[in-house]
This record gives C-alpha cells, structure tokens and sequence, in this order.
C-alpha cells in the first residue's frame, strides 16, 4: 500500500497524506520584511533557532496562524568545548578529534555539557510557549551534509571510556587511551556501538521528560542525517549513533536533512529516501523532511525547489519546510511556489 501511495504522488504531484504542517525553517523576518504574511501563503509552521525565539516572534506567528516550534543545537559543541576542554571529544587516537569544516562536535557522556544543554532547554520551554522542540545536530562527532562527510571514530573521553564500562562490565587494558581505543574497536565493537546509540537515547528520554513536564502537547522532533542504514559501511549507526527505530520509541516526528544539492544527489533522490524512511519507521512516527531551497553549492532553481518540495511531501509525509525562507523569501519566483504548493495542500 506504501508504494501504491508513493506512486500515486509522483503521478499526481499530490502528497501521499494530507500535509498536516506546511513549514518553514529559520527566522521569518526577510519573509516578512517582503509585506508577506504567513496565513496569506498557508504557512502553519515556524521553525527557528532557539537563540532568535521572542516573544515578538510567537505572537505575530499566532497572530497569522503559525506555531513556532524551536531548533535545539543538541550536540554542536562549538563556542563551549574551547572554553571547557573536558567535553572535547576524543578520537580513537587519544587526541582530541579535529573540528570538520564547519562543525564540532561535543562529548556526550560530559557532565558539564550535558548540565548546561539541560540548562538551556528548562530555560527555553519556561520563556515560550513553544509547539514543540527540534534535536539538531544530535550525533557523535562528525558532518554529513557534504558529498565526502567526515566520520572520525570518538568518543574516547575519561567519561566514555568509564560509562562504557560501567555499562557493560567490559574490563578495558592497562595503557594509553589509543590502546584502549584499540581494545575496544578490535574485540568489542559491537558492545561499543550499540552503548553509543544508548548513550544519545539517554539523552533523548531527558529531553522529552523535560519537554513534557513543561508543555504536556508539544512535540519532540528530530533533524536528522538522511542516510539509509547501509551507506557509508553503516555509518548512520556506527558512527553518527543514530539508530532511526529505536529513536522512534522517544521521538514524536523525524526531519530528515535531505539537502539534495549540499549532498551531491540529485532532485529524485528526495522522494527514494523519504520512501525508504517511511517503510522503516513505525506508523506512529510522523515525517517531516526539510529540503533544501538554498543556493549553496549553485543555484537551486525555483522548478527544482517545486520538484523536492513535491518528493519531500511524499511517502508517509504529514509534513515538510525548507532550509531557509530566506532563501525563498529573496527570490520571487521561489516565494511565488511556495504560495502555490501550500495552498495547494492545504485545500486539499
């Protein structure tokens, strides 16, 4: 019946479900500052980055009909782990693990990081009445959104290596941390990734405990790499410690980061993952991918940006938004789509 329903869309150009949230990503202001309004281009969605939440923002998305859902930077660690060298992870060098390109990521099992991102979330959910919250950037050390991501082996931290043990009464070597490194990888790998995975639905569980207890109704998302399980030798779990339907008993909605010209795939591959993701997932898990509309690398043309839109909203899709509506919002013949697409769906 999946298929039979994803085929249908591609055919018809209709989402295979009726498109529950038609959003959009990063803060509405060039959108705005166009004279546009939410409700006028059947926008019901704002997701945004919860350092540029106010409370300017949720009332005049209220006001136009759009909640605001918050983008929660889970695992960046950059601007903390240069300041508090402890929660640098470390690679299976015992050295700490070079920044990527533009991201760096933060030990997990650190008390003190995983203390302040609690902090900031408490904080965050008593300042707004948010709709729901985003994990972003929750993984192990590393970046997949670029044709060759970078997939370094951490974290070998003090704290990893004592909560893996504790966790699995493996005795680790006498020696350097590469030797234990070592241990590890050559005779317990198995042990090691399924621990990692534990170790982010740890702080999955929290955060949903937080969220519910402050806003009972809001939703816990997920951004997340776009990978099926078999790419990259396994790396969505072995590396990144994401294992997509173990998440799915803790988080309500999975956004898939499918950001076709950043990664070097085509406009078609949009609609394969998101078919892929929803054979995968079980029912009870909504779909909400966010594609790309941002002109980085080239130019994402407005027939292209329809296309991944349209694929996007297929499968078991409920919803869908775009990195960024500034992209769309500065160029007319993007902004005009979006109106067309979303008013489209919500008619439906």
């Amino acid at each position: 019946m999946l298929r039979i329903l994803w085929l249908f869309a591609l055919v018809s150009g209709l989402p295979a479900q009726r498109l529950e949230i038609r959003g959009t990503y990063s803060h509405p202001k060039p959108f705005w500052d166009r004279g546009a309004r939410l409700d006028e281009y059947s926008i019901n969605a704002v997701f945004v980055h919860a350092g540029s939440i106010k409370p300017d923002l949720i009332a005049r998305a209220k006001a136009e009909g759009a909640a605001v859902f918050a983008e929660f930077a889970t695992l960046n660690g950059k601007g903390y782990v240069e300041k508090h060298t402890e929660a640098w992870p470390v690679n299976e060098k015992g050295e700490r693990a070079p920044a990527a390109t533009w991201f760096l990521g933060a030990c997990p099992t650190e008390p003190g990081f995983r203390a302040y991102r609690r902090k900031q979330l408490v904080d965050l959910l008593d300042a707004h009445p948010l709709a729901g919250v985003w994990l972003d950037y929750f993984h192990w050390h590393a970046q997949f959104e670029d044709p060759k991501p970078v997939l370094p082996e951490t974290c070998f931290s003090p704290t990893c290596l004592e909560a893996f043990t504790k966790a699995t009464g493996i005795r680790l070597p006498n020696g350097t941390v590469a030797e234990k490194a070592q241990f590890i990888l050559a005779r317990h790998e198995r042990a090691w990734r399924d621990w990692r995975v534990s170790v982010l639905l740890d702080w999955a569980r929290e955060f949903r405990a937080i969220l519910k207890e402050k806003r009972p109704e809001a939703l816990l998302g997920v951004y997340h790499c776009p990978w099926t399980e078999d790419e990259y030798s396994g790396a969505l779990r072995r590396i990144l410690g994401l294992d997509l339907r173990a998440l799915a008993s803790v988080a309500d909605v999975f956004s898939p980061m499918v950001y076709h010209g950043r990664m070097g795939r085509s406009p078609e591959w949009v609609g394969n993952y998101v078919e892929w993701l929803s054979g995968r997932l079980p029912d009870a898990a909504r779909i909400w991918p966010i594609v790309q509309a941002h002109n980085e690398p080239g130019v994402i043309s407005a027939a292209e940006f329809e296309q991944v839109m349209r694929l996007g909203a297929t499968g078991r899709s409920t919803g869908i938004m775009m990195f960024t509506i500034r992209s769309v919002a500065e160029d007319p013949e993007k902004l005009r789509t979006l109106g067309r697409l979303y008013r489209e769906w919500s008619a439906r």
